[in-house]
């Protein structure tokens, strides 16, 4: 895709909007559709088109990106009534940048190519920073020659961008991804408890072991927001749990044991019930203070 197209986004949250300024920044036309309009009054003043349904915005654009909550917020954007696959025009591609289900990536895939559509499931790892620096992983699952004709739109907000497999092959990507998140949350929160405890300065413990065998993108970007007691969202600590819930969903079916995320779970899951459920994963810390 070399021209300017004519792009769609369903979804202007935390991690979306920074998405859609790039989009926008390199020239491209962008319709957007929030639940809240008002969250998405930056875009609009930058120039983005404002639609009033997903299914709106889907008969009007070439391309449409989509980044919601939950997976029963992926089914009612793409199958309600005023969604994308009862109002889109043939032809349009659609790209889910949600942390979803593979399942539900594959029934995706499925009804798009039934109505002439195109479907990619593409979820991204990187939080917020990932998000506004254009450096986030993109994971990437469907047919080969619609991940080659997008590449270019996902450049402008990716950095590590891997073409993973079949429909649903991003999703099992980012199943991993987050697994992998799960046990080093533990890991930064445990090291910056023991530091604590053992009377050192935990951000020169930080400035030591980042760089070294112990180093996680967990440990260098959110152990520092745990010293400062930043718990503002770069990713929304329900949102985790959703996806640690699908993967141990996932690993169920292929019947294996992960304890390493079922910690991690049951500990974001007590702090959810506390009340820090909208504050960033960051909040882990929380479970390790005296």
């Amino acid at each position: 895709m070399n021209e300017k197209a004519h792009v769609g986004f369903v979804g202007t949250g935390v991690m979306g909007k920074s998405i859609a300024k790039h989009i926008l920044a390199a020239g491209h036309e962008l319709s957007i559709y929030t639940r809240t309009k008002e969250k998405a009054h930056e875009l609009i003043e930058m120039g983005a088109n404002w639609s009033e349904t997903p299914g709106e915005i889907a008969e009007q654009v070439d391309v449409l990106f989509t980044m919601v909550g939950y997976p029963s917020d992926v089914e009612e954007v793409y199958n309600s009534e005023q969604g994308i696959f009862a109002n889109g025009k043939a032809g349009l591609t659609v790209i889910d940048l949600t942390t979803s289900t593979p399942s539900l990536a594959i029934e995706l895939h499925k009804k798009a190519q039934s109505l002439d559509m195109r479907s990619l499931d593409a979820p991204v790892s990187g939080g917020d920073v990932g998000a506004k620096n254009g450096k986030l992983s993109i994971m990437v699952g469907g047919d080969r020659e619609i991940f080659d004709y997008i590449y270019p739109i996902f450049q402008l907000f990716g950095e590590n961008i891997v073409y993973q497999g079949n429909a649903g092959a991003g999703q099992h990507t980012k199943m991993a991804n987050q697994i992998a998140i799960a046990s080093s949350m533990i890991a930064a929160c445990e090291a910056i408890t023991y530091a604590r405890e053992a009377k050192l300065d935990p951000e020169k413990v930080l400035k030591s072991i980042t760089s070294g065998a112990a180093g996680s993108w967990s440990l260098s970007n959110l152990a520092p927001r745990m010293l400062k007691e930043d718990y503002a969202p770069g990713f929304y600590m329900k949102h985790f749990i959703k996806d640690m819930g699908i993967a141990l969903d996932e690993a169920k079916n292929m019947n294996l044991k992960l304890p390493g995320l079922e910690l991690a779970y049951s500990i974001y899951q007590e702090l959810a019930a506390k009340g820090f459920e909208n504050e960033g994963t960051q909040s882990l810390i929380k479970a390790y203070k005296q």
